[in-house]
């Protein structure tokens, strides 16, 4: 029976002595008001406690809900030390409660005792801001939000909704506010709907009141909308797709051609002036052209014939075309001040382009005869040795009767101009050395990378690999899929180039609008500044639909999400007369209305690789190209 008592027999009562917030006492009476809200609260108790009841023995709620704590003790034992986590909040009634489940060490049980206090109303502070149910925290850039959102507030104490409907402005719309948790919560929802992608700016003013009249420091918050996600045109196969996409980027080379000349304009605002390197890679649309059914061969032939007789013609130096030429006339148009002469690298792409034709024509036919004639004595008046500047073993990338080698730019790798010194090393003419290539494009090795990115290793390179376009303009014609000398086995450079720009565009670290798996594709283009080399490393938010549909060969299926999100669900911003616009920066509301030859040309060309291998078929069929690898110490081609 003396086991079953409440308190062992001649145990010390345990009795509630004092009770503090900090050094503030708090009455056992009555509610203490203006409690500071980061006071640690202690129980002073007549006797030591057993320290296993202390969390059912001694409880602390905020209106009827219980708070979570902990308890440690002090005083040997005598002092209870009550600790919430993080701070209490800000004008609210506590409720410590004392029950028989609190015990001394002694066994003695003490009277059940209840303490109330009421925190000091502090200054109005927000807590947390949600968008549909995510919190943003410090995000600076809010996007892929719904266009009919619920944001919800919580603040540190109760709000004056009054003073809310004053204070909150969301552009361009009126809302509906509710409330709960005595005004701690504030939801609003915009009355209509908002547009889709579309920046969009929150601001709560000063004019933000607490529910006792104090002050609110203003906040705001722009966020952006999410793209609409309805197809903007029928879907039709995967297959139809890419031909649809390849006959509608063709257009810009077959109808928009200069009248006179047939090469191709360097942008869709040009004029007369065409440029050399899009119009090398227009002469290979032209075959896929013919192949595809989107013109006839004989319409073909025609405007082939018509550009080599115009190009056999205009301004060349040493054999070599400038950068740009009138498109009446063939003379040039300086590109810069100081190119104005021979452009290498523009007149390899040309090259590629008119060996992978002379490869394509039926010699026996008068006409194509006529045109395989005319390539030859092209590309054999190509003077690539003049270009080593006496001698070098490195290549020039520009010279000029007027201003000499004043550009005085090497071509050394690794960039896009690995077929400058396939085509050199292979002429039948001028032809370089093989030293040239290892001294002066690989720099003895020294172009390899070797680092890991997003968990790809890149072996040639710059860091992250540089802009995709160094993985297309050399392979329209070279093919890549068993190409490999010392220093790289090429198609992996050139897959892994392409996963580790799409890994970058899905992480998006600087967290531009639109990058995800499905919009991806960093490279040279226009944007909402001008021009730019664009790349992991030189990221200005700005996506080119030509960086992943040029890249199908090497990541099919990255590149086929981005070409189905490009047309279905962004085509009624980037499809156009002549396919994709040029590019996009969601972030700044840009989309381009240009179209630029060297970002077209790829986009025909590489599909086609992709699904034919049209084109590498056919420049790589030309013996001097065989011989030209053999010479550099290429073992696979």
């Amino acid at each position: 029976m003396l086991a079953c008592s409440k308190d062992e027999p001649g145990a010390e009562p345990l009795v509630l002595k004092n009770a503090f917030a900090g050094d503030l006492e708090l009455s056992t009476g009555s509610v203490t008001e203006g409690v500071p809200v980061d006071r640690t609260i202690s129980l002073v108790f007549s006797a030591a406690l057993d320290e296993s009841t202390t969390q059912s023995g001694i409880l602390l709620s905020e209106n009827d809900n219980e708070v979570s704590k902990t308890i440690s003790l002090s005083s040997q034992g005598k002092s209870a030390l009550l600790l919430v986590n993080g701070t209490l909040k800000d004008n609210t009634l506590y409720t410590i409660s004392i029950n028989q489940n609190l015990k001394s060490t002694a066994g003695a049980s003490t009277t059940p005792t209840t303490i109330q206090f009421k925190t000091l109303a502090g200054a109005l502070s927000l807590i947390s801001i949600e968008i549909d149910g995510e919190t943003v925290g410090n995000n600076p850039r809010v996007q892929d939000i719904g266009v009919q959102p619920t944001i919800t507030f919580n603040f540190s104490t109760g709000v004056s909704l009054q003073s809310f409907q004053k204070a909150f402005r969301l552009t361009g719309r009126s809302v509906s506010i509710s409330s709960s948790d005595e005004n701690r919560v504030v939801s609003v929802t915009p009355t209509t709907a908002l547009d889709y992608i579309k920046k969009y700016k929150i601001t709560l003013s000063e004019e933000l009141k607490s529910s006792e009249g104090r002050d609110f420091e203003g906040y705001s918050l722009e966020f952006y909308t999410q793209l609409n996600p309805a197809n903007k045109f029928p879907q039709i196969s995967e297959s139809e797709l890419l031909t649809k996409v390849q006959e509608q980027t063709f257009k810009y080379f077959w109808d928009f051609a200069h009248p006179t000349s047939g090469l191709a304009r360097e942008r869709n605002s040009s004029g007369n002036t065409v440029t050399i390197g899009g119009s090398g890679f227009g002469v290979m649309a032209i075959l896929v052209g013919i192949e595809r059914g989107f013109i006839s061969r004989q319409q073909g032939i025609d405007r082939l014939q018509t550009i080599v007789n115009f190009l056999k013609n205009a301004d060349r130096f040493h054999g070599v075309w400038p950068h740009w030429m009138n498109g009446n006339t063939g003379k040039t148009i300086p590109f810069s001040a100081t190119d104005d002469g021979g452009d290498l690298v523009e007149t390899a792409f040309m090259i590629q382009g008119l060996l992978t034709v002379r490869e394509y024509l039926n010699g026996s036919n008068t006409q194509e005869k006529a045109i395989i004639d005319t390539i030859t004595e092209l590309w054999e008046e190509v003077e690539w040795d003049w270009y080593t500047r006496g001698g070098q073993n490195v290549l020039y990338w520009h010279w000029s009767p007027n201003v000499g080698w004043e550009k005085n730019l090497k071509i050394q790798g690794w960039n896009e101009s690995l077929i400058v010194y396939v085509l050199a090393a292979s002429s039948p003419t001028h032809p370089i050395s093989a030293n040239v290539y290892h001294e002066g494009w690989a720099r003895n090795g020294n172009m390899a990378n070797g680092e890991e990115y997003f968990g790809t290793t890149l072996p040639l390179g710059y860091s992250y690999g540089g802009p995709l376009f160094f993985s297309h303009y050399s392979f329209l014609g070279l093919d890549p899929r068993q190409l490999e000398d010392q220093y790289a086995n090429y198609w992996d450079q050139n897959v892994a180039h392409s996963k580790i720009n799409y890994a970058y565009a899905v992480a998006n670290p600087k967290n531009f609008v639109g990058y995800n798996e499905n919009a991806w594709g960093l490279t040279a283009s226009d944007n909402h500044q001008g021009y730019s080399a664009h790349s992991p490393t030189n990221d200005l938010g700005v996506i080119t639909p030509t960086a992943a549909l040029s890249s199908f060969p090497y990541t099919p299926d990255e590149s086929m999400k981005a070409l189905k999100h490009f047309y279905y669900i962004m085509g009624d911003m980037l499809w156009g007369e002549y396919g994709f616009y040029d590019a996009f920066n969601l972030t700044e509301s840009w989309v381009a209305s240009s179209y630029l030859a060297i970002d077209q040309g790829p986009i025909v060309l590489m599909i086609e690789n992709h699904r034919t291998g049209l084109l590498w078929n056919l420049f790589m069929k030309s013996s001097e190209i065989t011989n030209g690898l053999k010479k550099l110490g290429f073992t696979s081609y």
